[in-house]
């Protein structure tokens, strides 16, 4: 059983930066795409931002496009999140997931999620 970690989450200020880590363990990593979600209150998890097993190809929300960077370290078992300029609208539970592959990214596996709270 593959269990997946979130680390990196608190609150910043506006136009701030955070990076998000998620250590996997329990499985063969390198043989899934991993993904980031998020949920903010009150509304529905949407994807973030997802990257291939190989590490080749990756894949982004429009709304985080430019300003959020994902990619992974199969030595350390990590996939890592790197967001700038962030926003209020960035506020939420951000989840890691792990999935059979990035289009479409269909998760198999989640992690428990790590609060991201932007506000001044």
């Amino acid at each position: 059983q593959v269990q997946l970690v979130e680390s990196g989450g608190g609150m910043v200020l506006p136009g701030d930066s955070l990076r998000l880590s998620c250590a996997a363990s329990g499985g063969t990593f390198s043989s899934y795409a991993m993904g980031w979600f998020r949920q903010a209150p009150g509304k529905e998890r949407e994807f973030v931002s997802g990257i291939s097993g190989n590490g080749i190809y990756t894949n982004y929300a429009d709304s985080v496009k430019g300003r959020f960077t994902i990619s992974r370290h199969d030595a350390r078992n990590t996939v890592y999140l790197q967001m700038s300029s962030l926003n209020p609208d960035d506020t939420g539970v951000y989840y890691c997931a792990a999935g059979r592959s990035l289009f479409p990214m269909t998760p198999i596996h989640w992690g428990q999620g790590t609060q991201v709270t932007v506000s001044s």
